[in-house]
C-alpha cells in the first residue's frame, strides 16, 4: 500500500505540473484525459496520504 501511496503522490505532482502546462505535450496530453486531476491535484495528493494511512493501519508487525 506504500508503494500505491507513493505512486500518487508523484501522480499528484505530475497533474500539478501539467495543470500549470510545466511540462510541454505530455501535460497536455494528461490534461485532456484527466482534467479534473489538473484542475485540483489535491485531490490525488488526499489519496495518496489516505492510502499511506490505511497501509500504516493495516500493517502487521
Amino acid at each position: 500500500m506504500y508503494f500505491v501511496a507513493a505512486a500518487l503522490a508523484v501522480l499528484s505532482g505530475l497533474f500539478y505540473a501539467a495543470g500549470n502546462h510545466e511540462i510541454g505535450a505530455f501535460g497536455a496530453n494528461m490534461c485532456s484525459y484527466g482534467s479534473p486531476f489538473c484542475d485540483s491535484p489535491h485531490y490525488v495528493l488526499v489519496a495518496a496520504g489516505l492510502a499511506a494511512v490505511w497501509g500504516k493501519f493495516v500493517s502487521v508487525r
